[in-house]
């Protein structure tokens, strides 16, 4: 099965273009890919961190207004969703690759 959006589109053609297997597996031959990945990591966490808190608090406090904790239960799960799906986007560069940024290009 094919990753890529066109199906025609191969990664390892030279063109520079990605998999998804790609973005998740990285180069586990080099110690400055685990250096990266490590950061990539930290700096997700650093990203989402702020969202995830809002959204914990915000259970808090409705639970603390004398909400049912059934509601609680039911707010829980899309706030770990929500930032989970976007520690994974900012983990693998999705979120950084398609900003159109040149630094970014210029590295390929």
């Amino acid at each position: 099965m094919d990753d890529t959006a066109e199906s025609g589109v191969r990664a390892d053609d030279g063109t520079g273009d990605r998999t998804t297997a790609d973005l998740l597996a990285g180069d586990e031959g080099s110690s400055a890919s685990d250096e990266s990945d490590g950061m990539n990591r930290k700096r997700a966490l650093l990203f989402v961190a702020p969202f995830l808190a809002i959204g914990l608090f915000d259970l808090a406090l409705l639970l603390g207004w004398g909400l049912d904790p059934l509601w609680g239960f039911m707010i829980l799960p899309p706030i770990l969703f929500v930032s989970v799906l976007g520690w994974i986007a900012f983990r693998t560069g999705f979120a950084s690759d398609r900003t159109g940024d040149p630094a970014l290009d210029s590295r390929d």
